[in-house]
């Protein structure tokens, strides 16, 4: 067994080898106070022909076991990956997967398991760091290390690694993951950081992250394990000058159409014209493969999209590099909804569409910490139609899940505080049309969509999408990049915000990585593309309209004493069920006393209201009250002023003239107006019927 030991953020930090899961290709444990990550790396052994892309599989999983709980659910034990799971497997595998070297098509597959928990240390940001050893240990070609580290700040300084408990104190959460040399991934929120603090974050991440790369290298000079001998396929030069001289021309006028369908099908048909024309005067032995020309192929367009932008600054659609495409905004587009939103730039289209429920429709989110309840959800859906092609709908993947968790993370914290607004929010995202940055479009219309539902949202919010494309020295920063330009370019670089700051950041490299030049730029023209989406957002809304839709259900919030929280729910739940029954409101009672009533009709809302008041008002003395005759005696007759509270009537107090029997003036059921004489120390209650004769009710009753 061989261990390393470093300290980063005060905390001893333990890599070790050799002891566990000693058949897989690379096995490490990563252990940070009682929190324990272990990680393996397998590949296969041959390749297999034919296969002309990296099947790499990461995954994330936490056992219930490791920190003593059962699993929910009714098989108990552990099932699909849940949304945390699924979200810290992209985290693993976007720093990995372009670290493979090009041509590696053996699968490969890394799995990250939670195996102990405390209360103190996250896993998520160790399973990256980990997941990277164990590959790094292996036999696997890997150009690395990576590690990946936590960034927050808690009272302007900025912690490496911060606790649970510091990252509730923090305003900026964010992931950074790098080499030695430079950042090849970022991924978190914040509450509305400047432009310069977010870069300061991610330097600082950048350098603190430095022991864990070196701890790596100590541990692989330790195992000694040598490497597969990999070489990466050399393209076929001869090949290439054949195609680029079958096409070059036509490529290049096919490049610069602005529509998206239009540009694929024309490139996609100029493909099968190259491969016949070169085969064309060729007998059956020498003809070349038509999946190397195609490759060929897709390298020169590749290159020359990237030659385009870099020596002739000119993008496919003719931008400029910080031009925004043109963007068309459209609220309450849906009738019948609480609120919804068209958002338009360019060719990718979202509607989005919010929906107000109560408390009974928040989340329930278990995870190794405490479940926690959810009120407030996004959901991101990716049709096929999207993008003209034709598929099975399945359910949600990692991509849709990932997306989703983003934008709801750059939209969270505007919105309002439950204690002002105590509805559960639900935002639907479905994709209409996709040419770059559909995720984006979902934070815009988000927005838009809030503020047509009369959200009390505290600023709106945008998001865009970065790209660069990289040379050596030159390079481009582009904005509001198109899916070529995400596909051939260098990074996928998307942020969120208001016009006060940044609230959610996502950044993959493709090439070894960027430094802080070209990050201080890019988040300045980012910054500059959100304000001109917030522009263009603003004249379809400015603020959240002032009232709810009438669909929406009205949330009326009332406070009663705790000891009278068993009065509203009764026992078993008879009384509040019974409620519910009568009125049709939905009702939501606190441990604290808050009472949460809703419902689309208001006078529903009030008559809910009204018989949890009489549930729990208390009585006061000289008050006049409508009460029902539930018992009579020889000496008077008892009275319930309220739900199970009553008083005595004495005989004497039931008329202004003298009676002889209390049944001559009043009997059973019998509803008349009494007023509170007295309460006693032990709680009895004299009441009057003779002082409320002659009485309105109207004019005395609430």
């Amino acid at each position: 067994m061989k261990t390393v030991e470093i300290e980063l953020n005060g905390y001893k930090i333990q890599m070790e080898t050799g002891k566990l899961a000693k058949q897989a290709h690379g096995a490490v444990i990563m252990r940070v106070g009682d929190t324990m990550v272990m990680a393996t790396a397998v590949a296969e052994d041959k390749e297999r022909e034919g296969r002309d892309f990296l099947p790499l599989t990461c995954d994330y999983q936490e056992k219930a076991w490791a920190v003593g709980k059962f699993p929910g659910g009714f098989f108990k034990r552990e099932g699909r990956p849940t949304e945390i799971e699924t979200l810290v497997s992209r985290m693993i595998d976007r720093p990995l997967r372009p670290k493979f070297p090009d041509g590696w098509v053996r699968e490969t597959q890394i799995i990250a398991t939670v195996i102990s928990k405390d209360e103190i240390h996250p896993s998520d940001v160790m399973a990256i760091t980990a997941s990277s050893a164990a590959l790094h240990i292996s036999k696997v070609p890997f150009d690395g290390p990576l590690a990946g580290v936590r960034v927050g700040r808690v009272d302007g300084k900025l912690i490496c690694n911060p606790t649970h408990q510091e990252i509730e104190q923090s305003d900026i959460d964010i992931i950074v993951a790098g080499t030695k040399d430079a950042i090849v991934m970022v991924e978190g929120g914040a509450e509305f950081v400047s432009e310069s603090d977010m870069v300061e974050a991610i330097m600082f991440g950048h350098k603190s992250m430095q022991p864990l790369i070196q701890m790596q290298e100590d541990l692989r000079e330790a195992v000694g394990v040598e490497k597969v001998q990999f070489e990466s396929p050399v393209p076929n030069p001869e090949i290439f000058d054949m195609v680029k001289g079958a096409c070059l021309d036509k490529l290049k006028e096919n490049l610069v159409i602005k529509e998206k369908m239009a540009r694929y099908s024309a490139l996609s048909e100029l493909k099968k014209e190259t491969v016949e024309k070169i085969n064309a005067d060729k007998d059956e032995e020498n003809r070349i493969d038509p999946s190397e020309i195609a490759g060929a192929y897709g390298d020169l367009k590749s290159r020359e999209m990237r030659r385009m932008i870099l020596d002739e600054k000119r993008r496919i659609d003719g931008r400029k590099f910080d031009e925004i495409r043109p963007i068309a905004c459209e609220v309450g587009y849906l009738p019948r909804v609480h609120g919804s939103a068209i958002f338009t730039r360019g060719e990718t289209q979202a509607m989005v569409i919010v929906t107000l429920g109560t408390r009974s429709e928040e989340q329930k989110i278990e995870g190794l910490g405490d479940d926690v309840w959810r009120k407030f959800l996004l959901h991101y859906n990716f049709p096929p139609f999207s993008v003209g092609e034709a598929k099975f709908l399945r359910g949600p993947g990692r991509r849709e899940i990932g997306h989703g968790a983003l934008a709801r993370r750059g939209v969270n914290p505007v919105l309002p505080n439950w204690d002002d607004f105590p509805y559960t929010i639900r935002i639907v995202s479905d994709i209409l049309e996709s040419n770059g940055s559909s995720s984006m479009a979902t934070v815009c219309g988000s927005s838009l969509s809030l503020m047509d539902a009369g959200v009390p949202v505290k600023n709106p919010v945008a998001g865009i999408a970065m790209g660069l494309i990289m040379e050596g020295d030159n390079y481009a920063v582009l904005s509001d990049i198109l899916g070529d330009e995400d596909h051939m370019g260098d990074m996928d670089f998307k942020v969120i915000g208001s016009k006060e700051g940044v609230t959610a950041i996502q950044m993959d490299i493709k090439i070894g990585g960027i430094n802080e030049d070209i990050l201080s730029r890019a988040l300045e023209q980012a910054r500059e593309g959100r304000l001109h989406i917030l522009g263009k957002m603003a004249e379809a809304i400015t603020e959240p309209r002032e009232n709810l839709s009438k669909y929406a259900p009205r949330i009326i919030t009332i406070n009663i004493p705790v000891e009278k929280i068993k009065d509203v729910i009764g026992p078993g739940g008879k009384i509040i069920r019974s409620i519910v029954e009568e009125t049709g409101a939905k009702i939501d009672v606190d441990d604290d006393g808050r009472i949460n009533v809703a419902s689309p009709d208001e006078q529903a809302a009030q008559a809910a209201i009204k018989r949890i008041r009489a549930l729990t008002a208390e009585l006061e003395v000289g008050k006049v009250y409508m009460g029902r005759v539930v018992k009579i005696v020889d000496f008077g007759a008892f009275v319930e002023v309220l739900p199970g509270q009553e008083g005595l009537v004495h005989i004497s107090q039931i008329a202004n003239e003298r009676i002889g029997a209390v049944r001559d003036v009043i009997s059973e059921n019998d509803q008349f107006l009494v007023r509170v004489l007295d309460i006693d120390r032990t709680g009895r209650v004299r009441l009057s019927r003779k002082e409320a004769l002659g009485l309105n009710p109207d004019d005395v009753l609430d």
